[in-house]
């Protein structure tokens, strides 16, 4: 039998408690002990799971108030100047999420998953020092409960400088880490534990080669303290790294099985006798319950290389739900092959001891039970070039399209959701009100979010989408193809949590998904409401998409969905509407030689969805976490009239992009981090107005937030928009002063 192991775990509470528990401290309800017990509850329940489930080392470190980057930065001290005034959770809580006066660290994807990280800011005022008490007494308490099951896990040196926001020398500052490192394995060392996990997911970026020398330098430190180490990689293969990274001095090797070909590269290049393989073959990301027959032919060839092996899932259990076992909803078919935190535990130990016989049994009953649709896979067979391209140019279409004055001004599209919006859901679901009532109540908030809008004098409006709860699920609740779970969340960030629908089948749009609430929103006032969809990459890339179709068909079943909704919201009326593509750039492969079959299919998907669309018809798209500079010819290419980007944290790298590469349309950077509590000042998004205007033309500039304001309560939205259309008429007044704009810019008013 193999000995199994874990490399992290869901950590928000079965019934997200760590949700609860989070937003009751920021709200002053709830004091920090009780916070903490809360967090060290769900912490316990992930380790009995574990360990009830038979895993010999189970992974212990991953768990988290929030992030467990943003936690490694405090571990060594890298705080930036700026939240050095603080102290405890208050400084930990702003450098997530910001306090007045000082801005958040900057949040970005976490590789290609959908999940968010805090990205260490080290500059030349840092230097690096030892503050790991919380992760021994951590260790310490696993150890108590689990024995010498506990395997701690560190972030490694190099991944950690790699994702940091570095202005200082890479190498100078890993030499500043290194004693720091060892000082912290020592420690483990000397509390007795087996091994230690150094996750670097980092050396499976394509650019992995120039680490070598510091990935070299760091290991050749840390193998000298004498604990086992467990090199621990994922998300991809090691690619042309592998020789000599496999020749590191480290004790154990964990190799992601489940993306990329890591045993194509163990089969040209031999696995090093004296290691352990850690075999990521259980896929951490994926719903669906392994094959057994190919999972066990797997084994059986690597075993024949790497005689010590360890069988594991291929990456944290984070990315999936606890238990399918409380999804009582769903069909039994459905639920007889899909496999969550829980499932995937009892699927290692299986595999392990090779008793895997009936696990083959539930996907036959699964296939009969979503058999193929003819009309989808025709329409998709069915498809032309012309399909993908919009009627016109932009040059010719732009001066059809709704005219707005200088510097217009929109939102993202979401609106805060009150505990009434919410509340009204309930009752609707659990029948306690008709569909009648229901939508009266919908159209009531609606009503509100637009004269919020018209009264502030936004130039184009959105209904605020009351009616959503998530901006994928709501979508794929009206198209065929798709189940959903009833617990299944996992964590975007911090106190952010995501049910992600599971694409099962092909996928059709049976009516309209969005037209009676854009007609309502409408209806309500004269100036241009958006429509508002969410893109096909997106909803894909955000779902748990089914495994026997390629993703890119799946993409383009959920553009047609989509291409059929916008026909409809142009007959309704609509003169705008906006495909949101956040998750484009979390799609992209890690390693560039991979980008452009992605990027092609993803940039296709967006075309189909958009390419039908009338001239007059201004297609908006918005991308958040906006890291976009090295895909910009992908970004033209999606040929959407406006572009909204996250810009608040980042700063205006990605407007020096655009203004480089010379980009032709229009581009709404974000004025404020929506993110974060503080409503910013007038000033601020003045001096951001000002900023956009060194970067990007006058005529190319829209004015909104960050991101959708669906998080945010109406006492930080109102003020917040206000302070955005006074900074907005400030601009418009001193550039109409000094002629900055030519005439032939101006675009007058609403139509």
């Amino acid at each position: 039998m193999n000995i199994t192991q874990t490399l992290g775990y869901p950590r928000i509470g079965k019934n997200r408690e760590m949700k609860r528990a989070l937003e009751a401290y920021w709200q002053g309800a709830l004091d920090r002990d009780t916070l903490l017990a809360t967090f060290a509850e769900v912490t316990r329940e992930g380790w009995r799971a574990q360990l009830a489930a038979g895993i010999d080392l189970i992974g212990v470190g991953m768990e988290t108030l929030y992030d467990h980057v943003l936690d490694w930065s405090v571990r060594f001290d890298l705080i930036p100047p700026r939240f050095r005034d603080l102290s405890g959770l208050d400084r930990y809580f702003a450098m997530a999420r910001g306090v007045p006066g000082i801005p958040a660290l900057d949040m970005t994807k976490w590789f290609d998953t959908n999940y968010h990280y805090l990205a260490p800011e080290i500059d030349a005022s840092i230097t690096p020092q030892a503050n790991f008490g919380d992760f021994l007494a951590l260790i310490r308490e696993a150890q108590a409960m689990l024995g010498a099951h506990v395997a701690p896990i560190v972030l490694g040196p190099v991944t950690l400088l790699r994702l940091a926001r570095l202005s200082v020398d890479f190498g100078e500052m890993l030499s500043a880490l290194l004693p720091l490192y060892r000082q912290l394995l020592d420690e483990l060392k000397a509390l007795g534990v087996t091994e230690v996990q150094l996750h670097e997911p980092a050396l499976v970026f394509g650019d992995a080669a120039a680490l070598r020398p510091h990935v070299e330098k760091a290991y050749a430190e840390l193998s000298k303290v004498g604990v086992p180490l467990n090199l621990v990689t994922y998300f991809d293969d090691l690619g042309e790294n592998y020789p000599w990274i496999a020749a590191l001095p480290v004790d154990v090797i964990s190799l992601d099985f489940t993306r990329g070909d890591n045993l194509a590269l163990i089969q040209a290049h031999g696995w090093p006798q004296e290691k352990t393989l850690g075999a990521g073959v259980v896929d951490a990301r994926s719903v669906w319950r392994v094959r057994p027959a190919e999972t066990l032919a797997l084994l059986e060839t690597l075993r024949g290389y790497a005689p010590q092996m360890r069988i594991g899932p291929s990456s944290s259990l984070q990315f999936v739900p606890y238990t399918a076992a409380r999804e009582k909803a769903l069909p039994a078919a459905l639920r007889g092959v899909l496999a969550f935190a829980e499932e995937k535990l009892a699927e290692v130990r299986l595999l392990a001891t090779g008793e895997t016989g009936g696990m083959d049994a539930p996907w036959a009953e699964f296939h009969a039970f979503a058999p193929a649709d003819p009309a989808v896979r025709s329409r998709i067979e069915s498809l032309q070039p012309s399909d993908f391209t919009r009627a016109l140019p932009y040059a010719e279409r732009r001066p059809l399209q709704v005219q707005l004055p200088p510097f217009p001004t929109t939102t993202i599209g979401s609106f805060p959701q009150t505990p009434e919006v919410r509340r009204l859901r309930a009752r609707f679901n659990k029948g306690e009100i008709s569909q009648a009532e229901y939508e009266a109540g919908i159209d009531a908030f609606i009503g509100y979010t637009i004269g919020v809008q018209d009264g502030l004098g936004l130039d184009m409006l959105v209904h605020g989408e009351s009616e959503r709860t998530d901006m994928v699920e709501y979508f794929a609740q009206k198209m065929t193809g798709f189940a959903f779970t009833q617990h299944g969340w996992v964590q975007s960030f911090g106190s952010r949590y995501v049910r992600p629908p599971i694409i099962y089948a092909d996928v059709s749009r049976p009516q309209p998904m969005t037209v009676r609430e854009f007609r309502v929103a409408q209806s309500y006032t004269q100036k241009p409401v958006k429509g508002m969809l969410t893109g096909p990459v997106t909803i894909l890339n955000w779902s748990y998409p089914r495994a026997d179709v390629p993703r890119h068909i799946i993409a383009y079943q959920i553009a047609l969905a989509l291409r059929d909704e916008i026909a409809d919201l142009e007959a309704a009326g609509a003169r705008a509407i906006q495909v949101d593509e956040p998750a484009l750039r979390e799609g992209l492969p890690l390693k560039p030689d991979r980008w452009d079959a992605y990027l092609t299919w993803a940039v296709d998907a967006f075309r189909l969805t958009v390419g039908h669309a009338a001239p007059q018809t201004q297609i908006h798209t918005h991308m958040c976490y906006s890291e976009f500079q090295d895909i910009l010819p992908a970004i033209d290419r999606l040929d959407a009239d406006v572009i909204s980007i996250e810009n608040a944290r980042s700063g205006d790298e990605m407007l020096r992009a655009l203004a480089e590469y010379g980009y032709p349309r229009e581009v709404g950077p974000g004025v404020y981090d929506i993110h974060s509590p503080v409503v910013p000042t007038v000033a601020f998004i003045a001096g951001k107005l000002a900023s956009f205007v060194q970067h990007l033309k006058p005529e190319q500039i829209w004015v909104n937030p960050d991101c959708g304001l669906k998080t945010r309560a109406w006492d930080e939205v109102i003020p917040a928009l206000r302070n955005m259309m006074e900074a907005v008429q400030q601009v418009r007044s001193k550039e109409s002063e000094t002629r900055f704009l030519h005439p032939a810019s101006l675009r007058g008013n609403h139509v």
